[in-house]
């Protein structure tokens, strides 16, 4: 036995018996690999398109790269998922405190509990998503699912009726809230894990994540500046916030039915059995070092940026002197990131992923830390401020979705198990939280606790300077913290494989093609 492997090899006789067989598997490997990408079936012959599906849907194989067509089709279901990240966190809490006289405690509450929903349910997805993909090759009906649902609950969220107020208003949002979060997670979890399957070239992967933040980047900025506007065409008060939930339900439905339909066709590369119970598997992620790291960085940096978005219509309103400027504000911290993106994406080709991570955030904290004067500043100098924030949230944004990628391939890689489901359940979960608690510290802890007074929609209340104090530091200290404290996280994500080098999956520079 041991001498046929060794011929059969091509190695030298007197090698050890186990060093033979270790090179004859890499071989057949390396062989299979080629296989695989130049299409060529198991019987020596290239497959057609044409041809029969492999006999078990889960284990395809991808056949060439991605076309743009499927690319850009996958992305598009960011400008919706970037307009339900957006709106709620930019004015929901607003919108509880300053139009339905709901206590600035309360309003926080029900800005974080449907959220928190999220970290029971998003597992619970993936690991349903992930027997979807083995019984039918893909994960393409929950976007459809998640389409469904979520733009209708939005648009109710802000639909409040005339005759609820303070509390009984409150029970409303954090119903409708709760089932627009439970969409949201039925799109997001398949939606996120989907790069993983599509191609199993980690340069085309991160090509494929740069697309996507593009388009998330311009849903953002589309829902976030056109959010405010809405609700002042439409009156303010009540009437602004229904015509604006109306007409951006709409708009998230059509980026979330767009993702479903682009990405007819992709074939998804091999992935690995779904084994285990939920329980084990959450161990699995809860035991994936570098995954937690980056996670752990990618919540606290969640936060940051919900803390930010939280606070700027109160910036807007009680610094500034109009709560219209709230999208002025928003463009300055969005507008950036469609120019400095390909930067980002340049800089990761250049220094690597984890070390261009670390870049972003400092950039997005000194901005940050510079907003402490902002009670004192023009307006101009707010703004160029908030553009620095911009620029450095553009890079925290790509670069942890251009890693997650790499850290399930190296996690399938390793174990063989189909687990991406799970993981990114747990990343959504996550992500969603830390979106929910920045408003929560912002609204709850910082401004309840400095004696912020809420008003309905008809009137104007003066609020003490403890208050005004605490919606400076909202914008300013409690973003920077976070961000500062994330780079620990960045900087111990280290795949199993990168052997303290910097390279691999969270560090490398990324190819040419990508």
């Amino acid at each position: 036995m041991e001498a046929s492997v060794g011929k059969g090899a091509g190695v030298r006789r007197g090698a050890p018996a186990e060093s033979r067989v270790g090179r004859a598997a890499r071989r057949y490997a390396a062989v299979q690999s080629a296989c695989v990408r130049r299409g060529i079936g198991g019987r020596g012959r290239r497959r057609d398109v044409t041809d029969p599906e492999p006999e078990h849907p889960g284990t395809r194989s991808a056949g060439g790269n991605l076309t743009r067509r499927q690319t850009v089709g996958y992305a598009l279901g960011s400008l919706g998922t970037g307009g339900f990240g957006v709106v709620p966190g930019l004015l929901l809490a607003y919108y509880l405190t300053d139009t339905l006289a709901v206590a600035a405690g309360l309003a926080g509450a029900v800005v974080l509990v449907p959220k928190l929903w999220d970290v029971l349910i998003a597992p619970a997805i993936g690991r349903m998503t992930d027997r979807t993909l083995m019984a039918r090759g893909d994960r393409r009906p929950w976007l459809l699912a998640g389409a469904a649902a979520l733009p209708v609950a939005f648009a109710l969220t802000f639909l409040t009726p005339g005759a609820l107020s303070g509390d009984a208003a409150a029970a409303w949002v954090v119903v409708f809230f709760l089932l627009a979060a439970t969409g949201y997670g039925v799109f997001q979890v398949p939606y996120v894990t989907m790069p993983t399957e599509m191609t199993a070239d980690p340069a085309e992967r991160t090509t494929i994540t740069a697309w996507r933040i593009a388009m998330l980047t311009v849903g953002i900025l589309l829902f976030g500046v056109t959010a405010p506007i809405l609700v002042t065409v439409g009156g303010e008060g009540r009437g602004g916030y229904a015509l604006m939930g109306i007409v951006l339900g709409c708009g998230i439905a059509a980026g979330m039915v767009g993702a479903w339909l682009g990405t007819r066709g992709i074939r998804t590369v091999r992935v690995g059995e779904v084994t285990g119970t939920i329980r084990s598997q959450l161990r699995a992620a809860a035991g994936n070092r570098p995954f937690v790291a980056l996670l752990a960085a990618f919540v606290l940096q969640a936060v940051a940026s919900g803390a930010m978005l939280a606070a700027a219509p109160y910036f807007a309103q009680y610094h500034l002197g109009d709560d219209g400027l709230t999208s002025v504000l928003f463009a300055c911290l969005v507008g950036p990131a469609l120019v400095t993106m390909p930067l980002w994406h340049r800089v990761a080709g250049l220094v690597g992923k984890r070390r261009g991570y670390v870049l972003a955030t400092l950039v997005f904290a000194a901005g940050a830390l510079g907003l402490t004067a902002g009670g004192s500043l023009p307006a101009l100098g707010v703004y160029a401020l908030v553009a620095v924030v911009g620029v450095g949230y553009a890079g925290t944004q790509m670069f942890p979705l251009a890693m997650l990628p790499d850290t399930l391939a190296d996690d399938a890689r390793r174990t063989g198990a189909s687990r991406a489901g799970i993981f990114t359940g747990v990343w959504t979960a996550g992500e969603t939280v830390g979106l929910a608690l920045g408003p929560f510290v912002v609204v709850s802890v910082v401004l309840g606790l400095s004696g912020y007074v809420s008003a309905s929609g008809d009137e104007t209340v003066a609020q003490p300077a403890s208050a005004l104090q605490a919606i400076t530091w909202s914008m300013s200290l409690v973003p920077a913290a976070c961000a500062l404290l994330s780079i620990v996280f960045v900087l111990a994500h280290r795949p199993p494989d990168d052997g303290g080098s910097g390279h691999a999956g969270g560090g490398e520079p990324v190819g040419r093609g990508g």
